[in-house]
């Protein structure tokens, strides 16, 4: 049975179950598996298989304390009639493949992890014991939050409980999380941006003498966010899947290398591409691609990481993020799982907002490349691709485009290139029917129609009729309010 220790070296649990119920180390660290498994499946193989059979193999190799029909059940029940017959479609669109991971519920990429989650959650309740009610605890920079009160919505012996900054959300995604329903869910904005949401939700998990008063009223905290490893390890069975579909399609030969371009903020889906090649996915170089906050790629050019910079409020929200939490695991990797250095670097981080990493670590890097765009050059590229391909992308994968059409130009590369496009292209109407050439509107939701209508594409159906829905949660919070708002709540 694999064990899952702290990137800080402070705990360790047998089994994946305790560690997805635990959902963050008590020590602050973040739970990885003590090994990566080797993919269980000849990459020959993997041409024509379904999603849900790579799901299984892949989210079963790393949790390996649930059994085969463990697993089979929380796959089968996530990747359902929520999604279309092909779960995760890849289109070849200029010059590169688009993995589109929006087709769920949300219509962003956080539905192809958090819809399985609150199967892997209630199953590892059962499996361990656990009496308690599970309250989940999230920080969102816009698409986390809906995905995961979409998944735990009515789940019973659950609570979630989701934070958003005010104004550092599209109005499709506000909409989404202050209409959702469900008699266990609460959602409030907080005046301040992610990285406030993020840290106030980490320090109500570090805090003991919460959590004690919280077993005491028969509660138990965990966590949507990918800092959960049942949040990420969902995420690498659609790069192994995607892997598949570009042999199917002749674009690659069974061994050959690809490169992955992820638009990246809080790091986990670009750490579920590192994971996959670390199962056995032959990847060339994984881009990362990052909008003007763009501490990730100066970390990778540099090895320092450094929050010491503006925040900029972007329209691609999802990584409007100076602190990206992920980041932690891919250096506890490199480090060789050098617990003690990376405890050191993250205390640097708190204290001194920024730290500089190894050369061991700064060598491990070099399979990465890191670039960005701003907003001009990220509206240029949704307007392009589609007026040559007809195309339609959202700001985060246009993000990511961009970003990968320097790394081109730059390295001459032409290795066969998967894209992560995170988010339906209606999730931020405005920007992406601006960036085609249509008119004016007065607001986002009348973007939604207008963008419809101009190119035949059906507004997904969770977005639709967002503004006529009634608004279920209006609560605005200040930062340190957080965690007298979460045990209020769960003494009821």
């Amino acid at each position: 049975m694999r064990t899952y220790v702290s990137s800080r070296g402070g705990q360790s649990i047998e089994g994946a179950a305790g560690a997805i119920i635990r959902g963050i180390a008590s020590d602050k660290g973040l739970f990885v598996p003590d090994e990566i498994p080797v993919l269980d499946i000849k990459l020959d193989e993997l041409a024509g298989m379904k999603y849900q059979e790579i799901a299984r193999k892949v989210i079963g190799a790393f949790f390996d304390d649930y059994t085969e029909n463990e697993i089979a059940y929380c796959v089968n029940g996530a990747y359902d009639d929520k999604f279309p017959k092909e779960v995760v479609p890849v289109v070849k669109a200029g010059d590169a493949y688009f993995l589109e991971l929006y087709r769920g519920r949300t219509s962003a990429f956080k539905d192809m992890a958090l819809s399985i989650l609150p199967y892997l959650l209630t199953t590892a309740v059962k499996k361990t014991g656990e009496d308690k009610k599970i309250c989940i605890l999230t920080a969102t920079s816009g698409d986390t939050g809906k995905a995961a009160l979409e998944g735990f919505a009515n789940v019973p012996g659950t609570e979630i409980i989701v934070f958003f900054p005010e104004d550092g959300v599209s109005a499709v995604q506000k909409a989404q999380m202050v209409t959702q329903e469900g008699d266990n869910t609460h959602v409030f904005a907080i005046r301040g941006n992610f990285d406030d949401a993020q840290t106030g939700v980490k320090k109500i998990f570090s805090d003991d003498a919460m959590a004690e008063r919280l077993a005491d009223k028969g509660c138990k905290l965990s966590s949507a966010n990918s800092i959960n490893i049942g949040r990420l390890i969902p995420q690498v069975a659609y790069y192994v899947y995607g892997y598949g579909k570009l042999i199917e399609d002749g674009a690659i030969k069974p061994g050959d290398k690809i490169n992955i371009v992820v638009p990246t903020g809080n790091f986990g889906n670009i750490l579920a591409a590192y994971y996959a090649s670390l199962m056995g996915i032959p990847v060339n170089k994984f881009i990362c691609a990052s909008n003007e906050n763009k501490v990730l790629t100066d970390f990778i050019n540099t090895g320092i990481y450094d929050t010491r910079r503006d925040f900029h409020i972007t329209n691609s929200p999802s990584m409007d993020i100076l602190i990206s939490s992920n980041l932690e695991r891919l250096l506890y990797h490199l480090s060789g799982g050098d617990s003690s250095e990376i405890a050191e670097l993250m205390s640097k981080l708190d204290s001194e907002k920024c730290y500089e990493v190894s050369d061991k670590i700064k060598e491990g890097l070099q399979c990465f490349y890191g670039g960005f765009a701003d907003v001009s050059d990220t509206n240029k590229t949704i307007g392009e691709i589609y007026a040559a391909n007809k195309y339609l992308m959202d700001t985060h994968t246009a993000v990511a485009y961009k970003v990968y059409e320097d790394y081109r130009e730059a390295t001459g590369d032409d290795t066969p290139t998967i894209i992560a496009s995170t988010a339906s292209p209606f999730k931020f109407s405005d920007s992406v029917a601006k960036s085609v050439g249509l008119s004016e509107c007065e607001n986002e939701f009348d973007y939604l129609e207008e963008l419809s209508e101009a190119t035949g594409t059906a507004i997904p159906d969770g977005l639709a009729n967002l503004d006529k829905k009634e608004v279920r949660h209006k609560g605005v919070i200040d930062i340190d309010e957080m965690p007298s708002i979460v045990e209020e709540l769960l003494q009821k």
